[in-house]
């Protein structure tokens, strides 16, 4: 039972991490990547789709994005998407190719994405942290009920705190490769 927790604790953890990588994934550190579309979302016949299941996005130069749409005659709404998005691009029709060319950062603008990047790493901590609080409560119901001794039940709230520690120094390092990233010209 315990090693059930244990198990789907971690999961959780795991589960936190990489939704913090995939967040910080789509923030730009002045160079072009697909990845800074994907937040991106389309009408696409009257329902929301994201943009690369309607278009394909490739990387043309440092500094610029090209979105080639599959149907021609959602070029326009394609631009108005990403205009509309709060990722401040500007993109420019091109016959039936989008260029998305992406502003140089300013050291400010450097700053202010790096305050996101640990308020976003702040949360993903405080998440682990209430995980392993539901966590040590379910072993310590276990305990109330004399499912398990007490024993157990402090050495699976130890294991529980090895993999909070774990994943946290795991939030640590993708913060400061993000930080290091960001600063980089």
């Amino acid at each position: 039972m315990l090693k059930t927790i244990q198990q789907t604790t971690q999961v959780r953890m795991q589960k936190t991490v990489k939704a913090l990588e995939e967040e910080l994934s789509k923030l730009r550190a002045g160079r072009a990547h697909p990845n800074l579309l994907d937040s991106v979302q389309v009408n696409y016949h009257g329902s929301q789709t994201p943009l690369s299941q309607v278009a394909s996005i490739n990387v043309e130069g440092a500094l610029m994005l090209t979105v080639k749409v599959w149907d021609k005659s959602l070029t326009p709404e394609v631009e108005k998407a990403i205009r509309s998005s709060d990722l401040g691009l500007n993109p420019v029709g091109a016959g039936d190719v989008i260029r998305v060319p992406l502003p140089p950062l300013s050291e400010e603008r450097r700053r202010d994405l790096i305050k996101h990047v640990k308020r976003d790493g702040e949360e993903a901590k405080v998440a682990v942290r209430n995980i392993r609080r539901d966590a040590n409560h379910e072993a310590k119901e276990l305990l109330k009920s004399k499912t398990v001794s007490e024993d157990e039940a402090r050495r699976a709230e130890e294991e529980i705190q090895k993999l909070t520690n774990k994943f946290i120094t795991q939030i640590d390092t993708v913060l400061a490769k993000k930080e290091k990233d960001l600063l980089s010209i």
